[in-house]
């Protein structure tokens, strides 16, 4: 360096750099685009590239279907038993904690009543973040229940199901007797004239396929659930049948005749109100 040069000014920071704050974007599983997450959020949680629909929390269909504050739940002191003491991993007591730690939920349903652009309704959800939405005890008993509540108060009754599991297999029989439970409960409530309307999300499969899902007056599916009872990979494992391209989708379910309508989740509480005044009209 030569005598006059003047020298070099170094400063150093303390502050941390910037990046970017973690949950900010979210990748879509189904176009694997990466999408703001505001804007999926201000889309009802769906891709803004190729429609995906995400998965939605049950108080966040309650929002999103229901009128602002109509919703009175019922039945919220029911919690899940261990008559079994199952275990498998880690005890399923001890998997019933973890799982309301992490929910926020005694179980995988909510049901009640309110107000679908002022129709009065009784509604019930199956959550898939809570052990994949299978159906035990206490969502066959609060669904049971909502249903004997829709045929007393002579209300139409409706059951969105978004469950993965089926039959909760730690509950053994007292999880699938659930299923006739239920059936029989949508039985005298169609026999007092009632309607039902089931709408599927995804995934819908197993027990509840079997059971409440696909029992509706009305069947609608957002796009692109999987529905079904056995998935592909255990069909395939079971008894070596390859299935066709896009089978138990709602899309290929409709083609067949086991749903009525593929109603875009942006639409669907209109829709919901239109069939309510068409069938009670």
């Amino acid at each position: 360096m030569k005598p006059n040069e003047p020298k070099a000014i170094v400063t150093v920071s303390n502050r941390p750099k910037r990046g970017v704050p973690e949950g900010l974007w979210m990748r879509c599983p189904q176009c694997k685009a990466t999408i703001f997450r505001k804007e999926a959020e201000a889309r009802y949680n769906v891709c803004p590239e190729c429609e995906y629909h995400f998965y939605l929390p049950a108080r966040e269909r309650i929002r999103q279907l229901l009128d602002e504050e109509s919703f009175e739940e019922w039945f919220t002191d029911i919690r899940p038993r261990d008559p079994l003491e199952f275990n498998d991993r880690i005890p399923y007591a001890e998997r019933l904690t973890a799982e309301q730690a992490r929910t926020g939920m005694l179980d995988a349903a909510v049901v009640g009543r309110g107000y679908i652009r002022g129709r009065p309704v009784v509604f019930g959800v199956t959550d898939f973040h809570f052990m994949a939405g299978s159906m035990g005890s206490v969502v066959g008993e609060k669904l049971t229940r909502a249903a004997e509540e829709a045929t007393r108060l002579l209300l139409p009754l409706i059951f969105v199901s978004g469950s993965g599991g089926g039959a909760r297999m730690q509950e053994g029989i007292l999880s699938l007797m659930q299923m006739a439970k239920i059936s029989a409960a949508l039985g005298r409530y169609d026999k007092a004239g009632g309607l039902y309307l089931a709408i599927l999300t995804n995934p819908t499969m197993g027990g509840v396929a079997a059971s409440f899902a696909l029992q509706g007056d009305m069947t609608v599916a957002e796009p692109g659930a999987l529905i079904g009872f056995a998935g592909k990979r255990t069909i395939w494992n079971t008894v070596r049948l390859e299935l066709p391209e896009g089978f138990q989708t709602s899309e290929f379910l409709l083609r067949h005749g086991f749903i009525d309508r593929i109603v875009h989740r942006k639409d669907l509480r209109t829709e919901v109100a239109r069939i309510i005044d068409y069938c009670e009209h």
